[in-house]
């Protein structure tokens, strides 16, 4: 199993910064895509950020130019810095990933994290 553990969500004003982090521990053979998706409440959860095992991203138009994802591969760690935050940001973030978990089988699986709570205040 890989377990992801989302860190870095809080209060801030608006017009503030925070870094989200997701760390990934388990056994991994090959990390395919990780990202990050947002749900506000009464809100289905929609997709934040995107990076793929080839480096490439894509972020949601409410985001672009604010938002940034970014990884350690090293650390199988990916990142979300978040600028210019507004109030329509406040969402529990989840950190997602697609692995294969299997060396011989290969078969890729979809991992969640236990979301982090964002608040941007007016």
């Amino acid at each position: 199993q890989v377990q992801l553990v989302e860190s870095g969500g809080g209060l801030v004003q608006a017009g503030g910064s925070l870094r989200l982090s997701c760390a990934a521990s388990g056994v991994i053979f090959r990390t395919n895509v990780m990202g990050w998706y947002r749900q506000a409440p009464g809100k289905q959860r929609d997709v934040v950020a995107i990076i793929t095992g080839g480096g490439s991203t894509n972020y949601a138009d409410s985001v672009k130019g604010r938002f940034f994802i970014s990884r350690d591969n090293a650390k199988n760690t990916v990142y979300l810095q978040m600028n210019s935050l507004k109030p329509e940001d406040t969402a529990v973030y989840y950190c997602y990933g697609n692995y294969v978990t299997d060396p011989y089988g290969r078969v890729p699986s979809d991992y969640w994290g236990q979301g982090t709570q964002v608040t941007v205040s007016s």
